[in-house]
């Protein structure tokens, strides 16, 4: 397999972006040269009446496409700028709620539970979760530049309406656009459609102008002026639903079968059909439509269901019709719904029917989600050796085929994980305080009391940033409990508190984890993951996109040697041995590599290298992924340790690796 399935999803949300650019440039040019027709028609003289083609690439006609391209440009740049803060601003743009992560409302904490769950199953942060308090209607939506800052907002109806099971096909659905890199695409769609819509925009305030102008004036010298910005208003109005049209068909062009490999991809996680289909049979008795936000039509193609009424649906719709959908998910699943909706008496489970031809087109695509399932549920060995034990067909060269995906043995690690935490550890995470001790804890638990102490009292004293030890007697029991295996997803569960740090919280607590990791003057594995992945995550710069600029493994040599030597020696403990690993990795991407693996690397090194990696094309990541694995699989086994070294090179390529 040349690519795994993620990666090529991830190029082809990217191709999907090119596909954004030239339909955005045709919209453009028609809507010019529209609005220069009208110019034409109003500035035409029956003294010099110019063809509207010579008149076109005169001083007036050059001057008008100017104006109208650049009106359109700066309605896309302005919006653009205005999302350049992810997710997180798309969610305050239509007036959501945080929800914050010690909720006692019974439906947000229902909503928490499975996202907690489905997060530490796929291997990526906690997503922040937001509510539209005054929407009724069923909806979701999920929005950022990565899968480790993504924000998932729903809206109140959905969770009032859905029970536990259909908000979890809803919230699987989401995941699937956060794992295949539909959220990026989403985010700068609103731009581009911002754009689009601009002259539409114009025109209306014009129009408005105008008439209520020339009505309410009657009797002033300028009502004609008036009329005439009316009737210039009207026609911009005109030529707006142009705009209205393009924007509505790039939507349905890069939308429609994304979303129906978002429902076969919540099929697949959560292994309950009739959960995603219950959720979009309510969606279909009552309604999606949001109401209470101007940017309905805006986030239409982003959202579960069809946000905003428009007219030619069946071409200009951003998803399929629900009935499609649902027989799409499960033959004969709608005609089930609709009998359990007729019939008052409580039904027994239905068993699912086998496959029939319409229920294998779907099939087909959930496996292109993820792969079957291996390992043994319930396994307390290290989450990515268990995910590799009994199956000797999964070659260890194709570890990068595991990132991406949501298999029944990731979800067992994380209802199992879950279930284990006491309430009160689990509360605390959900807390600036608690998050930020959760940290020192993660450093300081497995060490000698008096040792403990000593490194904790170098931290600066600060009300929230220092050492808390009412907070760290609650955390640390747990964590030695817990042992290794839990310290990433109870770090995942923090992080949407650690996010409500200020950024001078931010820079002072990353400062405190470089000062309790020097303390004892050697760097382990697990200190350089976790700093270097606060590093990445509480970064000012943490939720901005990462271009592609490297499009060839020449370009980043060092930074790959950088990389692949860490993990050489890591692998192994003879010297020898690494050097022979290095070699054996590094062959995969130069045809002669002659240089041995470096003795050390410091925290910044390793995170200049990854930053550089992440930078890579998305077809070239699973290289590095196999590369490492490579020296990691070597004999046969993986420790924690080892995973976590895994896990924080994967996610530094914005690449999630499940706890399998």
């Amino acid at each position: 397999m040349a690519a795994p399935g993620f990666f090529q999803r991830q190029a082809h949300a990217r191709r999907n972006t090119s596909l954004l650019v030239v339909l955005f440039l045709s919209a453009v040019v028609l809507i010019t040269l529209a609005v220069c027709l009208v110019g034409y028609l109003v500035t035409r003289s029956e003294s010099s009446p110019l063809p509207f083609h010579q008149w076109l690439l005169s001083t007036h006609g050059m001057t008008t496409a100017a104006a109208v391209v650049i009106l359109i440009g700066i309605g896309s740049l302005v919006r653009g700028l205005d999302l350049a803060g992810g997710g997180s601003r798309v969610a305050k743009m239509v007036g959501a709620r945080l929800i914050e992560p010690d909720t006692r409302d019974p439906d947000e904490r229902k909503l928490r539970n499975i996202v907690e769950e489905m997060a530490i199953a796929s291997g990526v942060s906690v997503p922040e979760l937001y509510v539209m308090d005054g929407e009724t209607s069923i909806n979701a939506f999920v929005a950022g530049y990565a899968p480790g800052e993504a924000v998932m907002v729903v809206t109140k109806g959905a969770l009032a309406q859905l029970n536990r099971d259909e908000l979890q096909g809803v919230v699987g659905h989401e995941f699937s656009h956060i794992l295949n890199g539909d959220m990026r695409l989403n985010v700068r769609l609103i731009a581009i459609l911002a754009g689009i819509l601009m002259i539409g925009q114009i025109g209306q305030f014009l129009l408005r102008a105008g008439f209520y102008s020339s009505a309410t004036r009657r009797r002033n010298s300028d009502s004609r002026a008036q009329v005439a910005m009316g009737i210039l208003g009207l026609a911009l109005v005109i030529i707006g639903y142009v705009g209205v049209f393009f924007g509505r068909l790039i939507q349905a062009a890069v939308s429609r079968q994304r979303e129906m490999l978002a429902d076969a991809s919540s099929v697949q996680f959560t292994r309950n059909p009739e959960g995603i289909g219950g959720a979009l049979f309510k969606i279909g008795m009552t309604s999606a439509y949001l109401d209470t936000t101007s940017h309905a039509s805006d986030m239409n193609h982003m959202c579960f269901g069809e946000s905003a009424r428009m007219k030619f649906t069946s071409l200009l719709a951003s998803h399929p019709p629900v009935n499609e959908r649902i027989d799409a998910i499960q033959p004969g699943l709608l005609a089930r719904l609709r009998s359990r909706l007729r019939d008052t008496e409580p039904s027994s489970k239905l068993q699912a029917k086998t496959a029939q031809p319409e229920s294998a087109r779907i099939s087909d695509l959930a496996n292109q989600v993820v792969g079957p399932a291996r390992g043994t549920p319930g396994s307390r060995l290290s989450p990515l050796r268990s995910s590799l034990t009994g199956s000797t067909q999964q070659p260890a060269t194709q570890l990068s085929t595991r990132v991406g995906t949501v298999t029944p043995q990731s979800e067992a690690f994380a209802a199992d994980l879950l279930q284990q935490l006491p309430s009160t550890f689990r509360n605390l995470l959900y807390t600036r305080a608690g998050a930020i001790q959760l940290c020192y804890g993660l450093l300081t638990y497995h060490l000698p009391v008096a040792e403990r102490i000593q490194y904790l009292a170098s931290i600066p004293q600060h009300a929230l940033l220092g050492e808390q030890p009412d907070i760290l007697s609650k955390l640390l029991p747990t964590l030695a409990t817990l042992g290794e295996a839990a310290r990433f997803p109870t770090l995942e569960l923090a992080m949407p508190a650690l996010r409500k740090l200020n950024a001078e919280e931010r820079h002072a607590l990353l400062s405190n984890v470089r000062q309790l990791v020097a303390a004892d003057k050697r760097l382990s594995l697990f200190e350089l993951a976790l700093n270097t992945f606060l590093n990445r995550h509480l970064s000012p710069k943490a939720e901005q996109a990462v271009p592609v600029r490297h499009r060839n493994y020449r370009s980043v040599k060092a930074e790959i040697e950088c990389v692949v030597g860490l993990f050489a020696r890591a692998g192994t403990d003879s010297e020898q041995d690494a050097a022979n690993l290095y070699q054996e990795a590094m062959a995969g991407f130069f045809s002669a590599p002659d240089q041995r693996p470096t003795t050390s690397v410091s925290i910044r090194e390793l995170q200049a290298a990854l930053a550089a990696l992440s930078r890579l094309s998305p077809l070239l990541k699973p290289g590095i992924i196999d590369a490492c694995g490579h020296c990691i699989l070597h004999d046969g086994m993986v420790d924690v340790r080892e995973y976590e070294l895994m896990r924080l090179v994967a996610d530094q390529l914005d690449c999630p690796m499940p706890p399998l």
